[in-house]
């Protein structure tokens, strides 16, 4: 019993699906996080002269060690990678041509409400 529904569930097609989705998401992360190490940071280490301002930014008070430059590497990795996923993004939406539908005009929101209270009406004429 238990194993023709573990053998129904394995051969259902959304399986297949969801595992090549996270096959190829595990592989974009890398591609990413590659891009941002790689390519970016050292594109912002240019003016502060490392891409890592975890040693750097350190500020010591008393035994507390205050490691805001670590905070401060991550934030750019962070802006970094959702800029770069941003920017993928927009060019896969005008690549395939699906851009979000434009929100309706005053036209047509007044006549779509107009339409939803002829319905109503009708349909409590109908229930009488």
């Amino acid at each position: 019993m238990l194993l023709k529904e573990f053998r129904d569930f394995i051969n259902k097609g959304n399986l297949l699906a969801i595992a090549v989705g996270f096959v190829i998401g595990g592989t974009f992360a890398g591609l990413v996080t590659a891009l941002v190490e790689d390519v970016i940071m050292p594109i912002v280490a240019i003016p502060f002269g490392q891409p890592n301002f975890d040693k750097a930014l350190i500020l010591h008070i008393n035994d507390a060690e205050i490691r805001f430059g670590a905070f401060l590497t991550v934030a750019v990795t962070f802006v970094s990678i959702s800029f770069v996923l941003f920017l993928m993004l927009k060019a896969y939406n005008k690549a395939t041509g699906s851009q979000a539908a434009p929100p309706p005009t005053a036209e047509v929101a007044l006549l779509t409400a107009i339409h939803e209270e002829l319905t109503t009406i009708r349909q409590q004429g109908s229930a009488k």
